[in-house]
């Protein structure tokens, strides 16, 4: 599941930096872009938290520490892009 939401929120913030080259409303594209990055860390969170139920040690030591660090950093992108256009709105604001 978590890799549909991570797939959906690449796509909704793609479409959200397009919305904004094209000069349209790019809004709700990047709450989806936002909203669907986080859906997709509940995700990885539920299924990190069925392998502890299930006490599956192995799959924990496996996926775990590389995940965390794949999660911060594309979390970090996903927050990072998905803003970018309003960071470019209040750049050109203050240059004009």
């Amino acid at each position: 599941m978590w890799l549909i939401l991570g797939i959906i929120a690449i796509v909704a913030t793609f479409i959200n930096l397009y919305l904004y080259q094209t000069g349209k409303d790019y809004k709700l594209a990047m709450a989806m872009g936002l909203s669907f990055t986080a859906l997709t860390l509940c995700a990885e969170h539920s299924l990190v938290s069925n392998w502890v139920k299930a006490e599956d040690w192995s799959a924990l030591l496996d996926v775990v520490p590389t995940m965390e660090m794949v999660l911060w950093f594309l979390t970090i992108v996903s927050i990072l892009l998905n803003i970018a256009p309003i960071l470019l709105e209040l750049k050109n604001k203050k240059a004009h």
